[in-house]
């Protein structure tokens, strides 16, 4: 048996069905839990997707109104699917809910994943997670409406940076895929990125006041504290896509972006373009990602980091 065998098997035997993902959900971890949720109830399953915090830019996402932020001790499934998470320990709360469940799936295209589950689909050529869970459903002969839809195209926009990162010949024929199933473009790319709140839009400006430019133009870092956060009253989320603006600047091989979460922890997100590999380097820290985008935290001050990281990705570079 394959092993799209064995997850429609484990599919078919359970009726209660939690799906979890990763710490921070992104697009693509989001899009995924949503799609397959709405998937997975077209064959009649008790679906519940529990994200304990999402940025509220995904909330044009259908189903995400009905995502749960916490659960009750009591409660009980017959299946726990992890997405987009390439080890048990990156599912944060999600953790204790995957170790009770009686069976368990991962789905993932991340190369590093662990196969932490009972049956693990982990295509790491994919574009993203949203990818494998077409793959999935095609398996489990569930046609993929505009609801469905939606949600994974906009996790396979995120992942790819609008299509420019890890896209291959076959990326392009599951979005025919998605659009025959009638979804609408151009409201899910306003959503994810051109929309922004002016809180957002002050913390980056704050980002880019600090922007440093070293080794002859080939590494850029910036930084944002709590304080910067409380300043200008942001939200969980609002630091996204700051690391990327770094990258965009002509001649720089890697972006690196250090945010305070708490006093003497930093997390630290990193972007190359065309040569460094910094999943080796968030490896390194017990973290993940991608070889072009990566991301870990990391103990210590703000200048503490600052210095390790860019230690680290001097050394790269040579």
């Amino acid at each position: 048996m394959s092993v799209l065998d064995d997850i429609k098997e484990l599919i078919d035997s359970a009726q209660k069905i939690l799906i979890v993902t990763h710490e921070n959900p992104d697009g693509d971890a989001i899009g995924s839990s949503l799609g397959f949720m709405h998937g997975l109830r077209k064959l009649e399953k008790d679906v519940t997707v529990f994200i304990p915090y999402i940025n509220k830019m995904y909330n044009f996402l259908p189903g995400s109104d009905e995502i749960r932020h916490e659960l009750s001790d009591d409660e009980k499934f017959d299946l726990c699917i992890a997405l987009d998470s390439s080890d048990i320990e990156r599912l944060g709360e999600g953790k204790k809910w995957f170790d009770k469940a009686d069976k368990t799936i991962v789905i993932d295209h991340h190369i590093t994943n662990q196969n932490y589950g009972d049956a693990n689909y982990v295509n790491a050529v994919a574009c993203s997670t949203c990818q494998n869970i077409i793959v999935v459903l095609a398996s489990l002969e569930v046609a993929i409406n505009k609801v469905m839809g939606t949600c994974i195209y906009a996790g396979m926009l995120t992942d790819t940076g609008g299509f420019r990162y890890n896209v291959q010949s076959e990326t392009f024929e599951f979005v025919s895929m998605l659009l025959e199933a009638g979804i609408e473009i151009a409201p899910i790319y306003r959503n994810l990125f051109d929309l922004t709140t002016e809180a957002r839009t002050r913390l980056l400006g704050r980002a880019l006041e600090r922007l440093e430019v070293l080794e002859d133009g080939k590494i850029t870092y910036t930084y944002v504290t709590k304080a910067d956060e409380a300043e200008f009253n942001c939200e969980d989320g609002d630091y996204e896509n700051i690391v990327n603006y770094g990258r965009n600047i002509e001649g720089v091989e890697v972006s690196i972006f250090f945010r305070e979460i708490e006093e003497g922890k930093i997390k630290v997100s990193l972007r190359a373009n065309d040569y460094v590999d910094v999943s080796l380097i968030a490896s390194k820290y017990a973290g993940g990602g991608h070889l072009r985008a990566a991301g870990f935290s990391i103990s210590g001050s703000m200048e503490q980091s600052k210095n390790i990281v860019i230690d680290e990705i001097k050394k790269q570079l040579q």
